[in-house]
């Protein structure tokens, strides 16, 4: 273009007149004064002029609209519809025409092709303006009830963009930052509590993590007939914690013939899971997906489906199938002769307050003594004993939470130790015939502590690492066991299931999985168990905060466990956890202090504590 002076010219879509034109550059000047020296391709001529004044850019009489009506769906040019519209082609009605295509509702394009729109599309862009218009005026209405904590019924779409940040749904929130709020799932639960639109009874962390919180529902086959050992004869106690819907394992002493030992003959029975669940079945693949059941104080999620429960937990019908395993039990708490058989058992079913009433009377004298000796052959191994505060979390049926010390029962001891027993027997087992199973072994603590003190137990347990499955048989150093594996629990831990799959494949003469097989397994199974077992920890620690922030005067009684910085860490034995707070002169460990409530952060799962 050739330019020259008083030119009406555009320059980033804005008006400005050209008042000098140089060798290289242009200087214009824009509507509010500012003069600007540019280069030729940085304008674009509207009109030829002469424009002298802005104000000659007065907005024109015309007839635009009938304009638009006579060319719709065609193209124009600048001039043209100028001259269409006004009956002149001057710099007023040169910008009153690009005005409107910028607009973009009935015109678009360039100042050398003007699209003009049809009414189709006309109607269309008006629609999307209006919705756009109102969706800007409900955000308003939206951020201004936000700012007062308040909320109604038509923000739900609003707030459930923040609630899927706070459930781990999403990363980022459009609302969140329009909002000028932090994109944490701490601040989103932390807003939703503080509207109103959640209340402490949800629980986000399940869904955070990413592990299933739907029952499984796939199908199973029925039980197999099968040839079983008839072990009705023998009393089987199923011992657990009142209330538990799913009792996989049951004790029974066989007092001793000519063909066992001296002093007796252990039977722990197992819920034959393997007998209905086979390797790579639906049901089989459902529970490697899950690794294990999720216990929420809320409820628990099955790795099974309910039916296999119904099918195989001990002592829900008269008779029950178990895979039975008989090991005969030295004085010295050593173990020889392991028999592992499908059985039919009869199971009688009580709680572990139950059978610690019932210690002096036979069978449970005799667990008892066979247990306490198998401990001690542990203990003698280097096994480590960690004794400190353990509760049970739940919510009742009328959604109050229950915090409920475990007693240190020998009841619980007897049941520990006997699947303690199993799982050095299988291992042996497993190892004497070459059998591919998820072997469980755990590096030694990171140093000795001594003492039998609380602050002692707490240390202790700091230096212990975690247990990892694998494919080689190897020393489990906190049990004070040479080989162990878990294998009691196949209706809650996938890993166990393997187990038992691997066992009745021996038995029956069956192709076994190979050892790369049972890896894969493995690396499935504890990938996601780990995921299980954080969402209960965090699940325990939301729970727990709960039930602090309904009892804003709960007082109890600390341990001093141990001192960092300024601050004594208190265990409080009512809650099962700690909580550190600040004293300037150090309380002397073991401690027993009085503590009281000061504050509960819910989305943080945090409770500060004082003195009292």
């Amino acid at each position: 273009d050739n330019f020259r002076a008083d030119n009406f010219v555009l320059y980033k879509n804005q008006a400005a007149r050209v008042t000098n034109v140089g060798a290289k550059k242009i200087d214009i000047v824009l509507r509010d004064g500012t003069a600007v020296s540019v280069r030729p391709k940085d304008i674009e001529l509207l009109h030829p002029g002469p424009l002298r004044q802005f104000s000659e850019l007065a907005k024109p009489q015309g007839e635009l609209l009938t304009a638009w009506e006579l060319l719709a769906g065609d193209t124009t040019s600048l001039a043209e519809l100028s001259e269409l519209a006004y009956d002149d082609f001057t710099p007023a009605t040169a910008w009153a025409i690009w005005q409107a295509v910028e607009d973009g509702l009935r015109f678009s394009g360039t100042i050398d092709e003007i699209i003009v729109h049809t009414p189709e599309e006309v109607a269309a862009e008006q629609q999307a303006r209006a919705e756009k218009a109102a969706e800007a005026e409900a955000w308003q209405a939206f951020a201004n009830r936000m700012n007062q904590n308040e909320f109604l019924p038509e923000d739900g779409r609003f707030l459930q963009e923040i609630a899927a940040v706070a459930m781990g749904q999403q990363e980022r929130s459009q609302v969140l930052r329009n909002l000028n709020q932090s994109e944490t799932p701490e601040n989103a639960h932390a807003l939703l509590l503080r509207l109103g639109y959640w209340d402490e009874t949800v629980n986000p962390y399940p869904s955070r993590i990413g592990v299933t919180t739907s029952q499984p529902e796939v199908p199973l086959p029925e039980l197999p007939q099968e040839e079983r050992r008839d072990l009705t004869h023998l009393v089987a106690l199923a011992i657990d914690d009142a209330g538990s819907r799913d009792p996989d394992d049951a004790l029974s002493w066989e007092v001793a013939g000519a063909e066992h030992s001296r002093s007796g003959r252990l039977w722990v029975h197992i819920a034959d899971v393997a007998a209905l669940i086979t390797p790579d079945s639906p049901a089989d693949l459902e529970a490697r997906g899950r690794g294990a059941n999720l216990y929420l104080p809320e409820g628990t999620i099955h790795m099974l489906p309910e039916a296999a429960t119904s099918a195989l937990a001990l002592g829900l019908d008269d008779t029950s199938p178990a895979l039975s395993f008989g090991l005969d039990v030295q004085p010295d708490g050593t173990i020889t002769n392991l028999e592992i058989v499908p059985s039919t058992v009869r199971v009688t079913r009580l709680s572990y307050d139950e059978a610690q009433k019932r210690l002096d009377d036979s069978p449970f004298r005799e667990l008892l003594a066979i247990a306490q000796a198998f401990e001690a052959r542990r203990v003698a191994n280097g096994a480590v004993q960690i004794d400190l505060p353990e509760v049970k979390i739940r919510l009742d049926d009328a959604g109050e939470v229950e915090i409920r010390p475990l007693p240190a029962l020998q009841s619980r001891d007897l049941v520990r130790e006997a699947m303690l027993m199993t799982g050095e027997a299988v291992a042996q087992f497993a190892r004497q015939h070459n059998i591919p199973i998820p072997f469980t072994t755990q590096d030694p603590p990171t140093e000795i502590v001594e003492g039998s003190t609380p602050s002692a137990n707490f240390a202790r347990r700091k230096t212990m690492t975690g247990s990892q499955p694998g494919s080689t048989p190897g020393r489990h150093a906190g049990l004070g066991l040479d080989q162990y594996v878990q294998a009691t629990s196949p209706l809650r831990r996938y890993l166990d299931l393997v187990v038992h799959q691997q066992l009745r494949a021996f038995l029956r003469g069956n192709p076994l999985l190979d050892e790369q097989a049972v890896m894969e397994r493995v690396g499935a199974a504890y990938a996601v168990s780990g995921d299980v077992r954080y969402a209960e920890r965090l699940s325990n620690e939301h729970w727990t905060a709960v039930y602090l922030l309904r009892r804003p005067e709960w007082t109890g009684k600390g341990i001093v466990v141990d001192r960092r910085g300024k601050r004594d860490l208190v265990l409080l034995p009512d809650l099962g956890n700690e909580t550190s707070i600040y004293k300037k002169e150090a309380t002397p460990l073991d401690s027993v202090v009085e503590v009281a409530l000061k504050s509960v952060d819910l989305p943080q799962r945090e409770a500060h504590f004082g003195y009292k």
